[in-house]
């Protein structure tokens, strides 16, 4: 079974990069990068690649066995 965490965002949108480190997913910007490389970020069921991608309320990230919804803050 696939943890999933609820994620509040302020002002309604976030990018991918920023969204990750928010969760302590990872501890560098740069470490999103090497994540995605490795096809290790999926993005409501997709695989993603672009660590600007904008997230909005409701998004499903999942990493790392976690699934992260965007909420509002």
């Amino acid at each position: 079974m696939t943890a999933r965490v609820e994620v509040p965002v302020r002002g309604g949108g976030i990018r991918l990069g920023q969204f990750l480190k928010l969760t302590n997913a990872v501890d560098q910007g740069s470490d999103v990068k090497v994540l995605m490389a490795a096809g290790e970020v999926v993005v409501n069921g997709e695989l993603e690649v672009r660590r600007g991608r904008q997230l909005t309320e409701g998004d499903v990230v999942a990493f790392g066995g976690t699934e992260y919804v965007v909420g509002l803050g």
